[in-house]
């Protein structure tokens, strides 16, 4: 059973605000009955100001009215929104693993050549720009750099790199082109 964000600041609410009994609080907030006894005798969480969860849409007023009139009942947690969506931008790249984007970016361009710089972009964090100066070797550091695995250098994930290649694969049989082969003798599943 999932519980309400804030527990214990929960239970403090509940106890100052409502009339519900200690088993229902516990019940609720996946505690022990007598912890809330203990809050209610300001034993303990002295200190924890109380969360709201009607006005933080984890429980409804007429759920907590219901439950008042009958102590048998319990309270139940409204479904909470994903909070695990991918955001869109930019994909952020620690300071240390920056010099090590553009021999990604060479890898990339050798092994997958048939992957679009909007792919490399998403895939690396890197720019269309950079791309294009590691591709005609104009890059500032170009005699420097030396094709390395993303994935082996945790600039990308195993699987995104996995979904790229497919998505461009699709793409080349679509345009009625062959996709080149994979490339030969190198494991590129991440250790």
């Amino acid at each position: 059973m999932s519980l309400p964000l804030m527990p214990k600041a929960t239970a403090v609410w509940l106890i100052d605000k409502t009339g519900l009994t200690f088993e229902q609080i516990a019940a609720f907030c996946g505690m022990h009955p007598l912890e809330v006894q203990a809050i209610a005798d300001g034993e303990v969480a002295q200190g924890i100001v109380g969360y709201d969860p009607v006005a933080n849409k984890q429980v409804t007023a007429a759920d907590i009215q219901r439950c008042e009139a009958d102590p048998s009942r319990r309270l139940k947690l409204l479904p909470q929104p994903e909070m695990n969506k991918k955001q869109k931008g930019g994909r952020y790249t620690p300071v240390a693993k920056r010099n090590d984007r553009p021999d990604a970016i060479a890898f990339l361009l050798r092994s997958y050549p048939h992957l679009t710089d909007a792919q490399i972009v998403k895939l690396l964090g890197t720019t269309k720009d950079t791309i294009q100066k590691i591709r005609d070797r104009s890059h500032w550091n170009s005699a420097n750099i030396k094709p390395r695995d993303p994935v082996i250098l945790g600039l990308c994930k195993q699987s995104d790199l996995n979904d790229a290649v497919a998505a461009a694969n699709e793409r080349v049989t679509r345009e009625g082109l062959t996709p080149p082969p994979a490339p030969g003798g190198e494991d590129h599943e991440a250790a």
